[in-house]
């Protein structure tokens, strides 16, 4: 049955959100939804010392099945950087030792040359270092841009990066952190996944992941609020080739800051948000109906192919909002 069936759909969301975690012969590379620092509060500018490492590891993608990441720190998406704007960041990019390939970083908040990609150009078992200062706020994809770029992103190499605006964002209950991206895979017969450059190049990804894999935030991993918190999500696309189209099924955005852009007044009760590759946004829902939500990408089919995420809300009914029971009266049929 084809992704677009209800049926089909419905079928999905029952079973990733209540599935057992997968048994990982391999690492796990997935970064949780929660896994973010909390807002900033200094009151003036200052300066951050991050600390970034190139590392290439195999890991759990789909089923069992490992594929070779080429990752920040470990994981898929890097870590979630967060600075204010006007802070001085002092970055440095370490390849580890038992890499195969060179890498550096190209942040999009970066006003400068290659976003820094041309200065932090490493070898395996070097390291290298820059200095920018965040000029506008907004939420930005940053990712190896070392030849072929396109193949460093499909491998795992992106995150985000947050500029807050002047005095913060408005506080909310839960904040999280979600990317997309996808993998060209092929099978190499031993139950292995290997990077198919031909379906790279022809734009024919195998496998679209939510956090590093398919359906990598579900299950135990799902995203948990609690029936009238509100929620702010940090949304970007690795890609490297795809639009996503994010939709939360079942709830409407409040909010909805397109193209990350902070300082624009939002939209209001957005059903469908459209994100390039190499782009970001940030919505906001408030939860008033207990039950498991599919964040997916409403190109439907590629929820089949691991585009889907849970968030789950518990709670009490709200029968005024939804009543799922089946109706009596006069009318009932």
């Amino acid at each position: 049955m084809r992704p677009h069936s209800l049926a089909r759909l419905a079928a999905l969301v029952a079973l990733a959100a209540g599935q057992a975690a997968a048994q990982t012969p391999a690492a796990d590379i997935v970064r949780r939804a929660d896994d973010l620092p909390a807002p900033l509060t200094a009151k003036s500018p200052r300066t951050h010392q991050v600390r970034l490492e190139a590392i290439e590891r195999d890991g759990a993608l789909s089923d069992g099945q490992t594929y070779r990441y080429w990752t920040f720190n470990g994981r898929t998406p890097g870590p979630f950087l967060r600075v204010r704007v006007g802070d001085r960041i002092e970055l440095t990019l370490a390849n580890a030792a038992d890499s195969q390939m060179m890498h550096n970083i190209d942040l999009h908040a970066v006003t400068g040359p290659g976003g820094g990609g041309g200065v932090t150009r490493v070898y395996p078992g070097e390291s290298a270092s820059f200095r920018f200062k965040a000029l506008a706020p907004g939420l930005y994809v940053y990712h190896c841009a070392e030849a072929m770029a396109a193949q460093h992103i499909a491998n795992g190499m992106y995150g985000l990066i947050l500029v807050e605006p002047e005095g913060g964002l408005p506080p909310v209950d839960h904040e999280f952190y979600v990317m997309q991206g996808e993998i060209y895979a092929e099978a190499d017969g031993e139950g292995r996944l290997i990077e198919d450059l031909d379906r790279l190049l022809e734009e024919r990804p195998s496998h679209y992941v939510m956090n590093g894999a398919v359906r990598g935030l579900t299950g135990e991993r799902r995203m948990r609020v609690r029936v009238g918190d509100t929620a702010r999500l940090y949304f970007g696309v690795g890609g490297p080739n795809k639009t996503a189209s994010l939709h939360l099924i079942g709830e409407i955005m409040d909010r909805v800051y397109p193209n990350a852009a902070l300082t624009d007044a939002p939209l209001h009760n957005v059903q469908t948000v459209s994100v390039p590759p190499g782009g970001a946004t940030v919505v906001e829902f408030t939860f008033q109906v207990p039950g498991d939500y599919a964040l997916v990408d409403h190109a439907l089919t590629r929820v089949d192919l691991g585009a889907l995420a849970v968030i789950q809300a518990e709670g009490p009914a709200s029968p005024e909002v939804f009543d799922g029971r089946e109706p009596h009266g006069p009318h009932s049929h």
